[in-house]
């Protein structure tokens, strides 16, 4: 057993924390999506999150020093999903990229939680999880022919959430032995975000001038902001609930995004993929049953 984590069932407090975590990481999401420079986006959202958490650290205590392995090998693999997720963003729709990005994580961690971590879910909770996962996966490839006309970006999307559940996992483990919530949530960001404006800024230089834009400070501003704060939400409820259960929860921010990838991109969707949102939702009351009964 690696750490000894909270019981298997979460809060009404962590529920609603973690489903306005999903609601801001879709939307900064979108606006990744939105763009026409995200490659100028992730470099501003860089400098915001840098900028932020060199401010804040102030103001918090350090993580102590067990929790700095998981935190830097979290840095790693949060460099890894950025990546990806330009990859996916760039090739494929963002109802059919997010969800399937998304959906790959509940799964990797509940099944690691429960083998490695000691965290098996109660059976309501785990057949909510279930439910999630494979109602975001049927989001993600639903129509088909999406799937078999774009195979790049499945394998974008399903490697991002690989990276996803892998970081998940070392931050559940790494925040709570940090003894500061904060501490760990705002060293992370601004390790994150000057790694990430480094590698973003070479990449930048390396695209012919005619394909780049001036940054939009305004917009790189709030997608950083809604990005900082959805993960330090989720990184405080990983410290109060099973790290399955709030992996599931939060990836209810796919129904979220499949009405945003309607509203705002004009992607389809059919009766299938709006019976697993609703199929996403009755998770969600599943994860919170044995706290409401």
């Amino acid at each position: 057993m690696v750490t000894s984590g909270p019981p298997g069932s979460s809060g009404p407090l962590v529920i609603a924390v973690v489903l306005v975590a999903a609601v801001l990481h879709a939307g900064w999401n979108a606006i990744a999506k939105g763009v026409s420079d995200r490659v100028g986006l992730f470099a501003g959202m860089g400098v915001v999150d840098v900028c932020v958490a060199a401010v804040l650290l102030w103001w918090v205590a350090a993580p102590v020093a067990a929790a700095w392995p998981w935190l830097v090998a979290s840095v790693v693999l949060h460099g890894a999903y950025n990546a990806g997720l330009l990859i996916a963003y760039r090739v494929g729709d963002f109802n059919l990229t997010y969800p399937l990005a998304r959906g790959v994580g509940p799964l990797v961690v509940a099944v690691v939680a429960a083998a490695f971590i000691g965290e098996p879910l109660a059976p309501l909770p785990a057949i909510g999880v279930v439910l999630i996962a494979g109602a975001i996966g049927v989001l993600g490839l639903t129509p088909w022919r999406r799937i078999r006309a774009n195979r790049s970006a499945l394998v974008a999307a399903v490697l991002t959430g690989l990276a996803i559940a892998g970081y998940t996992l070392l931050d559940g483990i790494g925040v709570r032995r940090s003894g500061s919530a904060a501490g760990y949530a705002l060293w992370l960001m601004a390790l994150q975000g000057g790694s990430t404006l480094v590698v973003i800024l070479l990449l930048r230089r390396r695209r012919p001038a005619e394909e780049r834009s001036a940054i939009r400070w305004r917009i790189a501003a709030l997608a950083g902001v809604m990005s900082m704060l959805a993960y330090g939400l989720v990184l405080w409820a990983q410290t109060r609930g099973a790290l399955a259960a709030v992996a599931a929860l939060r990836e209810s921010s796919v129904v979220v995004a499949a009405v945003l990838g309607v509203l705002l991109f004009g992607e389809p969707m059919g009766r299938v993929r709006v019976a697993a949102a609703v199929a996403v939702a009755a998770g969600v009351v599943l994860l919170a049953v044995p706290v409401t009964i």
